[in-house]
């Protein structure tokens, strides 16, 4: 059996992100095909140390802080990291993680290493400069380098290098349907105030400065649908204040939901909408379920993946970035017509069977993972 260890600065139970789930369904998707995942990660509470999940094996070392989100860990994080990587066939790190490049440099285990590259690094760009030299020896060092989706590894500065291009592999995350629940919990409905027929608008996920809520806020005045916001972070209060001081009625802040909330949500929407107008948005998640649930999607051309999950005016509707009036009228051409959206939404499930399912998420690292440990070109 193959043994994969996949490399990360946390891992659940600690709070999630997108990283950590594209790690979960990764794991998902190769377990079907026999291969036997490891975690290792960093926690400011690893107790226990060893978490034997659905997915993997997660093994933790303690984080001794976290300066720009980049957890640092002590020399048991060091010797634990050494110990995994000697006993695996393949290393999967999971990039930006500055420290585990240090960890890597340090021990150069003996498995071929491949890196995730989930996003360029957008905002930390002082920090980032100074983490450039070690990216550079990391990346190169690299047997191979995936990148999420055709249209990042064509304008990402980093990707289409020519020192490391040769290297560059496409690989879509993707979703393991069977990692959701098969009921919805249609009780959130009178939870958050919504008829439970009505149409409506959705966006699932956390509330940071990139994905463009201030628009989708904006825009709502303009529909008449209601728009479900569904999850928390630091932008939240801010937003909360925006719809009050403009109006926006139909603006329906549902919290943090439980994934069986979610799946009552992405079941009955009209679509989603990720208004995202940074290129710190690389590939769009949210897309991928909402696709999984056959809904036609609503996202912005910003250069980066979710125009190549979200294809315009087959999946879903793209339009430009920080552009309200754009966002009201893709969401009234839905609201208007049923029919339509039912239909990109089949579309849309289509896109995802081919692309985005467990199934193909599978097949895709198990040959990487297999060209690797065969010693054969991961590139391509």
């Amino acid at each position: 059996m193959l043994r994969a260890l996949h490399v990360y600065r946390t891992y659940f139970p600690d709070p999630p992100g997108g990283a950590q789930e594209a790690m979960r369904q990764i794991c998902l998707a190769t377990s079907a095909r026999g291969i036997e995942n490891i975690i290792f990660a960093l926690s400011p509470r690893p107790d226990p140390a060893v978490l034997d999940r659905p997915e993997a094996r997660v093994i933790r070392a303690r984080s001794w802080g976290a300066p720009a989100s980049c957890d640092l860990g002590g020399l048991a994080a060091w010797r634990r990291y050494a110990a995994l990587s000697r006993e695996a066939d393949t290393v999967l790190h999971h990039f930006p993680w500055p420290y585990a490049d240090l960890l890597y440099h340090a021990t150069r285990p003996k498995a071929p290493a491949v890196m995730l590259y989930h996003s360029d690094i957008v905002r930390q760009r002082r920090l980032g400069r100074a983490y450039m030299p070690l990216m550079w020896r990391t990346l190169r060092a690299m047997r191979a380098i995936v990148a999420t989706s055709p249209a990042y590894a064509r304008t990402s500065a980093v990707l289409s290098d020519p020192s490391i291009r040769r290297k560059v592999r496409v690989i879509p995350l993707g979703i393991e349907e069977s990692s959701y629940p098969k009921d919805g919990d249609d009780r959130v409905f009178a939870r958050i105030g919504l008829d439970i027929d009505a149409p409506f608008f959705l966006f699932v996920g956390v509330l940071r400065y990139y994905k463009g809520l201030d628009f989708l806020i904006r825009a709502a005045r303009e529909v008449k649908a209601g728009i479900v916001i569904a999850g928390s972070g630091p932008e939240g209060e801010r937003l909360r204040r925006l719809r009050d001081e403009i109006g926006a009625d139909n603006v329906i802040f549902a919290g943090q939901v439980s994934d069986a909330e979610k799946v009552a949500l992405f079941r009955r929407c009209r679509a989603l909408a990720l208004p995202s107008h940074l290129r710190s948005e690389a590939y769009g998640m949210a897309l991928v379920e909402a696709a999984m649930f056959g809904r036609p999607r609503i996202s912005c051309e910003i250069g980066t993946g979710t125009s190549f999950v979200n294809e315009h005016e087959v999946s879903g509707l793209v339009v430009p970035p920080e552009n309200p009036a754009a966002l009201a009228d893709a969401m009234n051409t839905f609201l208007r017509d049923e029919a339509l959206a039912r239909a990109v939404g089949q579309a849309a499930r289509a896109r995802y069977e081919r692309l985005f399912s467990g199934a193909a998420l599978g097949q895709a690292y198990a040959e990487l993972f297999g060209e690797l440990v065969s010693g054969g070109h991961a590139s391509g």
